[in-house]
């Protein structure tokens, strides 16, 4: 008898893969000569550090890269970030949200990963504070209050 096909991989598994792949794999990473602004942050609940450093001209981030260690979500979630930041303008980055992260992802993200998963947005938004002088804002600001359960 003929072997069976293999089952096709679900989409979940495909932005899995994804992920991992970014993490083994991740895009933009390294450093910036003179960054325009460069920012780091740390998620104080595992130790996942991430420094950003971006070029921004005409009001757009024409290079990002970025540094850090951490866990596969966390480091595959930001080298996706990067590849969909650059070429965005400083209003697109500063408004893209915590949905728009999940649906990049495309996969469930539980409660206890949650901050892993956003750590390179959190980066982001504080480096656009700090590059206008404005005060960092806090991970509720950037995940919710109704995300922060449990902490």
């Amino acid at each position: 008898p003929s072997p069976s096909p293999s089952p096709s991989p679900s989409p979940m598994d495909i932005y899995a893969e994804n992920i991992l792949d970014h993490f083994k794999n991740p895009r933009n990473k390294g450093k910036i000569k003179n960054p325009t602004v460069e920012h780091e942050e740390v998620n104080l609940s595992c130790g996942d550090k991430l420094t950003i450093q971006l070029i921004i001209k005409e009001d757009t981030i024409k290079e990002l890269q970025w540094e850090g260690n951490g866990c596969a979500i966390s480091i595959g979630a930001m080298s996706i970030l990067s590849e969909e930041l650059t070429g965005k303008s400083v209003k697109e980055a500063s408004e893209f949200s915590i949905d728009n992260m999940k649906k990049l992802l495309g996969v469930p993200i539980s409660q206890r990963r949650l901050k892993c998963a956003m750590l390179g947005l959190h980066t982001l938004k504080n480096a656009l504070h700090a590059m206008k002088n404005e005060t960092s804002q806090s991970w509720s600001e950037t995940i919710g209050q109704g995300e922060m359960k449990n902490e």
